[in-house]
Formats: structure tokens, sequence, C-alpha cells
């Protein structure tokens, strides 16, 4: 694409999501909450809730610096935090609901942002300004995706759990299984996968951190690396609560009171299984019967349908694929581990695994379609993922019934459909891969004949 092109394109795309954080900050103020460009500049002076994010996501921007850099810059960001916490201690400012620390990644990111565009010029600024996007889209996506669930909880009255409980009976309930293992296990299990789920981002980093290693030597950035494909499900997925609004198998079936109360979300926990259809999970199987739309509290993000989780959790497997063995291990043992966190803290049902799988897979195969000018093979099965994924939605919308008094039919069927997708995505993805060119031998030269 020329220059000129290019430069209008990100211009463009640049407008966009300017003009989509203002409404979601618009949004969230008209429910008397910050925003999520609001959250953002508070973490500059105040104590930062996403500290360990902040981190993360300047150590993707560093790596478009060199080595004396990233030491420069870690030095600056550590000695911002000290200053920080000294002005705190000196004030007698109580950090509650954030980290001590944080501040001093975001305000190296800024600067190194500054430094861009007084200090550099040509593709050298360029670079720096993409590393200094990527560190700082990290961070804000999680701002907004916390504004979206605020906005599904004050949006959406009405969830349909009972439909994808009752769908979920095909599977042969998961969660409710899933639940009673973790139960079993004890704080050492529960503790294990819940830092499994709570540092999903940071494991994103370390893989995105070994793909994007030759970055600072090559002066430029992959094609595609998981940095993007993570940005693009946190921005579609939360677009599909909205379409299809599910609390989880903990909410409408269990009390979820120690969860909210231990995240401060419920200051005074309210009675146990206030909303929930009973206090069922994970001891007692939902009933089969005639599911309908059940209101639920304006807290409870509807946050299931997908599961984002296991759609990242995919991405991360899928893009450790061709790291070193270590690496692949650490991606394969993070995808079951969020697989069983999912499952057995009740947050997700079995279906909505399924549905995230295929989300990705789909999101995927689009992303690496368009790097190579969208080719037929990676059109046909971005449109057949697309098409698989609508029709999960569907059938859990409006043939719940028949799926949980056919479980060996729909059952079977639903783990097909996922199947043919990951089938596809292999083997379009192995024939993106470029085929090892055989090494040609030097030709021995003819000796004389001997006379």
């Amino acid at each position: 694409m020329p220059r000129g092109p290019r430069a209008g394109l990100w211009a463009a795309a640049g407008a966009v999501g300017l003009g989509f954080l203002m409404a979601l900050e618009i949004a969230a103020r008209h429910y008397g909450q910050p925003g999520p460009m609001t959250n953002q500049a508070r973490e500059a002076i105040f104590a930062p809730k996403s500290g360990f994010l902040l981190y993360a996501g300047m150590a993707l921007m560093m790596v478009v610096l060199t080595w004396r850099q990233r030491f420069i810059a870690v030095g600056a960001a550590i000695g911002v935090d000290i200053a920080f916490a000294a002005v705190r201690w000196a004030v007698d400012a109580k950090v509650t609901d954030g980290h001590p620390f944080g501040n001093g990644a975001l305000w190296v990111m800024l600067g190194c942002a500054l430094i861009a565009v007084t200090r550099r010029t040509g593709q050298e600024r360029v670079l720096l300004l993409k590393g200094v996007g990527m560190g700082l889209l990290l961070v804000a996506g999680r701002k907004t995706g916390d504004t979206w669930l605020l906005i599904t909880s004050k949006t959406r009255p009405g969830v349909l759990d009972q439909y994808v409980a009752t769908a979920d009976h095909a599977l042969g309930n998961p969660s409710w299984l899933v639940g009673r293992i973790v139960e079993a296990t004890g704080p050492v299990g529960s503790n294990l996968l819940n830092i499994v789920y709570g540092q999903l981002a940071v494991a994103a980093v370390v893989v995105a951190l070994y793909q994007l290693r030759h970055v600072a030597a090559e002066r430029r950035f992959p094609r595609h690396h998981l940095v993007r494909t993570f940005l693009v499900i946190g921005l579609l997925g939360p677009a599909t609560y909205l379409v299809f609004p599910v609390v989880g198998p903990v909410f409408a079936y269990g009390t979820g009171v120690e969860h909210w109360s231990s995240v401060g979300l419920w200051p005074e926990a309210p009675p146990s299984g206030q909303w929930a259809v009973a206090d069922l999970w994970p001891q007692t199987l939902p009933p089969v019967s005639t599911p309908h739309p059940m209101p639920f509290d304006a807290i409870t993000p509807r946050n299931c349908m997908p599961s984002l989780h296991t759609a990242w959790a995919t991405a991360i497997y899928i893009h450790s694929r061709k790291a070193p063995r270590t690496l692949r291990f650490a991606g394969t043992f993070w995808l079951v581990a969020t697989l069983g966190a999912t499952l057995g803290f009740g947050y997700h049902y079995g279906v909505d695994l399924i549905a995230g799988v295929v989300f990705t897979l789909t999101v995927e195969a689009a992303l690496r379609s368009s790097d190579r000018g969208w080719d037929r093979s990676g059109l046909q099965l971005a449109a057949y993922g697309a098409t698989v994924f609508a029709a999960l939605l569907v059938s859990y919308r409006y043939l719940p019934l028949e799926m949980a008094r056919h479980p060996w039919v729909f059952g079977p069927l639903l783990l097909l459909a996922m199947a043919s997708v990951i089938y596809g995505y292999a083997r379009t993805a192995a024939l993106w891969e470029p085929s090892p060119t055989p090494t040609r031998q030097p030709e021995l030269e003819p000796q004389a004949e001997l006379v």
C-alpha cells in the first residue's frame, strides 16, 4: 500500500478508536461511573488498579528499544514509583483500591511518546509510536472492557442463563462437575486456578515478547502477532454480551456473594440467592424445564457468551506453538487451567467454552487472511467459523429443550461443530506455512577420462 493511503488508514483508525472511547466515556458517565479515559488518566497520579498490567504494557513497548534504552526505561519507571511511594508516605495517603506501583511504567510510556514526537523522525518515530501505542492499548483494553461490563449490567436487565444451562445438559453440565472437583481440591487447587485466571494478560505478554523479540534489531514488527488477536477479541467479544446476556452458573444458580464481596463490588453482601433461580451450583444439577429470560441485578456483568477467557487462552495456545518447548508447555498448561477455572469457579457453562474456541479461531483466521490479501482459503475459513458461531448462539437460544432431551445427539454435534472449525483452521494454517525448499546439492564436475 502506498505511503499516503496507509497514513490515511491509520488516521481513520485512530479517529474511530478515539470516538469509540469517547462514546464509552459518555455512556459510563450516564450511569454515574468514570469511563475508560478518566480511569486511565487517574493512574498517572493516583494508585493504579492495573499495576502489573502497566508494567506488562511497558514491557511490550520496550521491544522497539535497544538494551541500553530498556535499562534506562526500567530504571526510570522504578525511580518514579519510588518517588510516588515516598510522597504517599509523606502525606499519609493510604493505598486501598489500587497497587502501590505502576505510575512509573505509565509515565515512561508517555515520555517515550513525547520523545517520538519531538526527537525522532521518519521510520524511527513510527516504530517508537507503534511500541508506545501497543503498550497503552493493552492497558486501555482492560479499561474499555470494564466499561463494557458496566454497560451490559445496566442495559440488559434480563439474562438468558436458563437457556444456556438447559442447553448445557447436552454436554453433561461440565460446570457442575468441575465445580465439585475444584471444591474437593481445597484451597490449593482453587488458589492455583485463581492465579492462572487472573494473570491471563501476563501470560499473553510473555508469549508476545517472544514473538516480538527481533523488532528492535529488524526495526519492524512481524505481520501478525498475539497482541493483535488479543485486542480484536476484546473489541468484538463484548458486543455479543449485549446480544446474548448471561451471568454464569455461580450467580444464576448459586449465590455469587463470596466472589463479588471479595472484589468489593458489593460492600454489603445481599441476601443469599436474591437473584438466583435456586442455590444449586455445584451440588445439584439444574432441572430440565422450559427456559425463559429471568431478571437479574444491575451489578453483575453479562459476560459469559462467549467465554473470552477461553478465547484468549486459546489464542495464547495457538501463538505459542512455534515457541521453544518450555513456552509451548506453558501455553498448553494455561489453556487447560483456564478451562478448569472458568468451569470450576462457576463463571461459565460448557457451551460458552465451545463458542469461545470457535470465536477465537474465526478471529485468528480473519486476521491472518487479511495479512495475506484476503486469499480464498482464509475467506472461506472466516466465513465458515462465523456461520458456526452464529449457529451455536441460535441453537442455544431456540433449541435448548431439544438439546437437553437428546444429549447423545446434540452433545456430539456441538463437539463436532467445534472440531470442524479446529480442523479447518489447522489445515488452512498448514497451507499458509512456507514449504521447506530442498537444498540443492552441488553438481560434481565430470572427471577427465584416463587415457
